[in-house]
């Protein structure tokens, strides 16, 4: 029950995040469902090896490429969806770091 919740809870945080940046677009708030859904299978299952592979450029940058990388988690999510949509990368990395920001306050709510 507490991972549907998560989950809508997220699809709430993308449809604020579209509403904030205009450069983000989603269409419906099915939309805005399966967009979280994605999120999170390649939050779950591509960044951990993205992560992995790219582990001495975050060493170097301290850290600071795992923004780059979020961001193209976004962006790659945006590109492969219908109703959802950003526009590029600068979009995707605000919007990455605004929907973290957003379902992080949303997700303490049920916590």
């Amino acid at each position: 029950m507490t991972l549907l919740l998560i989950w809508i809870l997220n699809a709430v945080a993308l449809l604020i995040v579209a509403y904030i940046l205009p450069g983000i677009t989603v269409g419906s708030f099915f939309s805005a469902l399966i967009a979280a859904l994605v999120l999170g299978l390649l939050n779950t299952l591509v960044k951990p090896v993205l992560v992995l592979l790219t582990l001495p450029i975050t060493v170097v940058t301290l850290g600071l490429f795992l923004l780059v990388i979020n961001a193209l988690v976004f962006w790659f999510a945006g590109s492969v969806l219908k109703g959802f949509h950003v526009e590029g990368f600068w979009w995707a990395m605000l919007g990455a770091l605004v929907y973290s920001l957003i379902s992080g306050l949303l997700s303490r709510l049920i916590v």
